[in-house]
């Protein structure tokens, strides 16, 4: 399901007004992925994502929310649905359960979708992790005119570390050095976290998108060979700070707000 591959990230051109957030506000992510398996219903989980779902957190202005699925490079054993959901806090994600359950019109159109029984569940299970944004890139940014591409391609990779003390100098690699040399690339991230909740950690997550199939394999060819790649790799205090990477190539769904 997972292949491994060097990622980086760095310091995104962020506007004035957002590069004051500050570490003790940082916003969150939860990066939800159902699962197919065997008898999943892509249509019953995309007619409620983008029927009841999207429409509800809207109301509660919660977004932009992309919605992915396995792109045909995606070299994952498993099929999924992936959504990134960004909340300006974790305390957001109770309070916006709380309200979607006393939703009327949300629970109107999610009807057939949660209606179901055990014996047709759209869904083998839902997989979720939920990640703290980083200080190389507080606040998720969608690159303007991204929508109008439909050509466009993601990545979702997750870095596994060992333990936490790796973890920990793998954002800290992150946060000074690996960003500037995406961006150098081509490599343009939407959001970077560290999980604080999940089934791989500890481990940081990052989407970063590409305006083609092809422009993303050349950012990673070009991000491989940069010379500013070729020197923070070899820093003796960042060895061993990933032992495992996960690759997901995503392609969004009509309805992705990302």
């Amino acid at each position: 399901m997972k292949t491994i591959i060097p990622f980086l990230l760095l310091s995104i051109a962020i506007p004035p007004a957002l590069s004051s957030v500050s570490a003790a506000s940082p916003e969150c992510y939860e990066i939800r992925s159902y699962l197919l398996g065997d008898q999943g219903d892509t249509e019953a989980i995309h007619q409620y994502l983008r029927d009841a779902f999207l429409p509800a957190m809207k109301r509660q202005q919660v977004g932009p929310i992309g919605v992915f699925h396995n792109s045909t490079k995606d070299q994952s054993d498993s099929q999924r649905i992936v959504v990134v959901i960004p909340y300006k806090s974790a305390n957001g994600i109770s309070a916006c359960k709380s309200r979607l359950a006393k939703d009327s019109e949300y629970k109107k159109a999610a009807r057939n979708y949660l209606d179901r029984g055990t014996d047709n569940s759209p869904y083998q299970r839902i997989e979720s992790e939920l990640l703290v944004a980083m200080d190389c890139m507080p606040l998720l940014k969608v690159p303007e005119q991204q929508l109008k591409n439909a050509n466009r391609v993601f990545e979702l990779r997750v870095y596994e570390s060992a333990n936490e003390r790796l973890g920990d100098l793998k954002v800290h690699m992150f946060n000074n050095g690996e960003v500037p040399i995406f961006l150098d690339c081509g490599i343009q991230p939407i959001f970077i976290g560290q999980a604080m909740i999940g089934p791989s950690t500890p481990n940081l997550s990052y989407l970063t998108v590409y305006p083609s199939e092809q422009a993303r394999n050349k950012a990673w060819v070009d991000f491989r060979a940069h010379p500013d790649w070729q020197v923070l790799k070899k820093k003796s205090k960042y060895a061993g700070t990933v032992s495992k990477i996960d690759k997901y190539v995503l392609t969004p769904t009509d309805y992705s707000q990302i």
